[in-house]
């Protein structure tokens, strides 16, 4: 019996177009992590894609699932150092594999836990989300260029400025005892968001980003972060706490791209970071967003405009 023919080689109907970009999503695997102080296994939701040339009708979509199934599983006895390290690792086996393909890029979001808690005594597992990527081309050399990138997204809350001070000139003239200077620095009632915000790091082969300290860094920009486990006490302390610090998004936004310097000294100014923030309204049928991608150098020798 003669094989068959290979549909995917033929020329497309419609030719001369090249794809960026055509694979599989949505493919959830778990992956072992071995970090310094101890072991993850992870649950990724990958994506992955490779070019498609001009005159090629379709991609080999089943080495991507292949692909993918071989790296994963070789973590079970040999875990690799990092989210990120798996995506390079895949994304290099595509390009390999894919013949015709000049560019494969690896994207990849997993669940991860952190014992964080109001107190020290009610810490309890805290979900947040990694995100990976990873990139590989051939480069004009021959060899291959490599692009990596590593983040996470935190979880927590804002309250509005805004109708802070709008709530309190509207009880002052209710009770004009609030006027006392004495009271100003009181924190006053206003509408709560829950917060979303991503921190991702563009970085070279060799850098290394711990995603604990990105998580750090997002929740210190946030109003306050939240907690799985709060008691009322609890709940009066993280209230109080984002009342005390009041922000827009573009507040969230300003604050952790300014914190990033300090927090990440050892990286260098080439390092480009990619900063989002959504806040989820309570009182709008509406969410209010920021973003921006900025160079660590830029952070680190802003110039005016």
């Amino acid at each position: 019996m003669s094989p068959a023919q290979d549909v995917h080689a033929m020329a497309p109907t419609q030719g001369g177009l090249r794809l960026r970009s055509v694979g599989l999503s949505g493919i959830r695997k778990p992956l072992v992590v071995r970090r310094p102080d101890r072991e993850h296994t992870l649950a990724v939701t990958f994506h992955v894609a490779v070019d498609l040339p001009s005159g090629r009708k379709g991609s080999d979509l089943s080495r991507n699932a292949e692909i993918l199934a071989e790296v994963v599983d070789e973590t079970a006895t040999r875990p690799v150092g990092s989210l990120e390290m798996a995506c390079s690792r895949i994304a290099s086996e595509l390009l390999a594999r894919h013949s015709y393909a000049t560019e494969a890029s690896v994207r990849a979001s997993a669940e991860y836990f952190l014992r964080q808690g109001v107190s020290e005594e009610k810490r309890s597992f805290e979900d947040y989300t990694l995100l990976a990527e990873a990139t590989v081309s051939h480069a004009p050399s021959g060899g291959l260029l490599l692009q990596r990138a590593v983040g996470a997204e935190a979880v927590g809350m804002t309250a509005c400025p805004c109708a802070m001070e709008t709530c309190r000139e509207l009880l002052t003239r209710e009770h004009p005892q609030l006027a006392d200077p004495a009271l100003r620095d009181l924190p006053m009632i206003t509408h709560n968001q829950r917060n979303r915000t991503r921190l991702v790091f563009e970085i070279a082969e060799e850098a290394e980003v711990e995603v604990d300290r990105v998580i750090a860094a997002i929740e210190a920009a946030q109003s306050s972060p939240t907690y799985a486990i709060l008691k009322r006490g609890d709940e009066g302390e993280v209230v109080l706490r984002a009342h005390r610090h009041p922000k827009f998004v573009e507040d969230v936004l300003r604050d952790l791209l300014a914190s990033l310097p300090e927090r990440f000294p050892a990286l260098p100014d080439a390092v480009a970071v990619r900063a989002s923030t959504v806040s989820e309204e309570s009182i709008h049928k509406y969410n209010v967003e920021a973003s921006h991608r900025i160079t660590l150098g830029e952070l680190r020798h802003p110039t005016d405009g």
